[in-house]
């Protein structure tokens, strides 16, 4: 082990104290009974640790080509991590998806529950959560003393998950959570108190982000240029010409959905729109299921299928990774999202929907491609096996290391893969998989024009408002008039995209550059090019950025 592997691993192990709900999340022991430091302070130790650990890094010549490897995942990940802590992004940014208030409710849901030890970790951290809050709410105040929010109406919707989540007539996690876990005697006391303290400090949350912080925010949702280009080049980790995105991101759309007007004719006949493809497969009873514990094994069972399928024939799948669970989240925010297994896999990878409220009956045509992204070949396959490859990466690598366009891109690109591997055949699971591409392409567009306010293309190939600056309502519009998802879902989507400013667009920007390596790789080695290789060869660099990993590739 070189230097550039002990520094790398020496930050895991200083910076697991300083997060245990993220311990949790990479499946580290010994945190489960504390919460992060919320504090001004504690963010400030964050940053320090990454500064430190940069210093140390930048000089050491790396000795091999995996440390070469390493070193770039490095300094690519921390240097823009801590670009962001400095601008204040990290401790200011609060939206309805990623937030150390999320963090903090989602860490429970990878918690054991079984056992004394068990329970009493949970009854603590439940009772660490008012405290927990408390730092959150001096750090938002002392951000917008500095200037940096965020907008005010992701605020007020952060807000309103805060009183789903507390009502008891709704979510009701905490006392559902505490209600679920089997304790005796004094820690049954403890853990009901503990519960109701929760319940009451996230609903007091709620309201001082509802009346005090919300008239601090921004009025405009716009991100801005600045802002944008710093979140964009983190979530891609690679610099992209924001103005040949926007437009790339016009033609792809308008290319899916010349497509998807192909596939629309065999379901529902020639000259058939989408929409009339779409209610003939919406009508077809074998392509519903009513009830989310039913819909949930149906994803289970499809997962299964797949890692069975592609072992050993597309790809090489270690025995730890061949497990994933398909959970229902035990909130209604509407996501989608996979969560690691833990390090040693005691804990298996998991695939959860947050099933928003009112949601009864669920399309499979709709979520085949779904269960491609989140399991395999998609995050499982990809996540899991970086975890697994102990021999090739540090615990940096394997556990704290994330680009979302290279984790995104690589799912929707598994995505594609499917379909060219012959998964998709049947036209409605097709059609679900051009519109779930279309709505990523969509992303693209709104994303870009949105935060940067710019103008729409007066030549734009489906004639939407020429000429006028993109707001949040054109924004609605345009989703609603180029997806198929149900209203709320949707919802929860733009909303998510007008707090989150650069992720959205890393799923399609992540899967174009993806493309763009392995077809650069097919022509560096011609007829010596073998996909099965390219893609064990791209997957056991691990995660990193996606500027180092073209590198990467191109000096194999």
């Amino acid at each position: 082990m070189g230097q550039i592997d002990d520094l790398a691993n020496r930050y895991v192990d200083e910076w697991t104290p300083l997060n245990p709900a993220g311990a949790t999340f990479i499946g580290v022991p010994d945190h489960d009974d504390k919460l992060d430091d919320l504090s001004p302070e504690g963010f400030e130790a964050h940053a320090e640790l990454t500064r430190r650990t940069l210093a140390e890094l930048d000089p050491v010549e790396p000795e091999t080509e995996r440390e070469n490897v390493a070193k770039d995942a490095m300094m690519e990940r921390l240097g823009l991590e801590l670009a962001r802590l400095d601008a204040g992004d990290v401790a200011s940014g609060l939206n309805v998806i990623s937030s150390p208030v999320h963090e903090l409710r989602m860490v429970f849901d990878l918690m054991p529950t079984q056992g004394e030890q068990a329970v009493a970790n949970i009854s603590a951290r439940l009772a660490a959560f008012p405290h927990a809050l408390d730092q959150y709410r001096r750090t938002l105040l002392d951000q917008a003393a500095k200037g940096n929010v965020s907008a005010s109406v992701q605020m007020v919707e952060v807000a309103e998950q805060c009183a789903a989540w507390t009502d008891p007539n709704r979510d009701n996690f905490f006392h559902r959570l505490a209600d679920g876990l089997t304790a005796d005697g004094a820690l049954a006391t403890e853990l009901q108190r503990n519960a109701a303290a929760a319940t009451a400090a996230t609903a007091g949350f709620g309201d001082f982000l509802r009346t005090e912080l919300a008239p601090l925010g921004r009025e405009k949702q716009a991100a801005g240029e600045e802002l944008y280009s710093r979140a964009s080049q983190y979530f891609l980790g690679a610099r992209v010409d924001q103005a040949e995105t926007y437009a790339w991101g016009f033609e792809e759309l308008a290319r899916l959905e010349r497509e998807m007007r192909i596939v629309a004719a065999e379901i529902a006949g020639p000259g058939a729109s989408v929409d009339q493809a779409v209610a003939v497969l919406d009508a077809d009873p074998a392509r519903r299921i009513p009830g989310k514990e039913a819909f949930r094994d149906w994803m289970q069972a499809l997962a299964d299928k797949a890692v069975s399928e592609l072992n050993g024939t597309h790809f090489d799948i270690p025995d730890p990774v061949r497990a994933i669970e398909c959970c229902l989240s035990p909130t209604s925010d509407g996501a989608i999202y996979y969560t690691a297994p833990s390090e040693d896999f005691s804990r298996p990878g998991r695939m959860w929907w947050a099933v928003p409220e009112g949601q009864t009956e669920f399309s499979t045509w709709r979520e085949v491609t779904t269960v491609y992204h989140e399991g395999v070949p998609g995050h499982h396959l990809q996540i899991g096996q970086t975890i697994y490859r102990a021999e090739l990466l540090n615990r940096w690598q394997r556990l704290l290391c994330f680009c979302s366009g290279h984790s995104e891109g690589w799912a929707l690109y598994a995505e594609r893969l499917m379909d060219d591997l012959g998964y998709l055949a049947d036209p409605g699971d097709r059609l679900g998989m051009l519109d779930g591409q279309a709505l990523r392409a969509s992303r693209v567009i709104v994303d870009i024009g949105m935060h940067l306010e710019l103008e729409i293309p007066r030549d734009n190939p489906f004639g939407f408002h020429p000429g006028e600056r993109w707001t949040p309502e054109l924004g609605w519009e345009f989703l609603r008039a180029h997806t198929r998802m149900d209203e709320e879902v949707l919802r929860f989507e733009w909303k998510r995209y007008l707090g989150w400013p650069g992720q959205a667009p890393s799923y399609k920007i992540g899967e174009r550059i993806w493309l763009q390596a392995r077809d650069d790789a097919r022509a560096r080695q011609g007829a010596d090019f073998d996909l099965k290789t390219f893609h064990r060869t791209a997957l056991d660099l691990g995660a990193l950025g996606l500027d180092p990993l073209r590198k990467a590739l191109d000096r194999l």
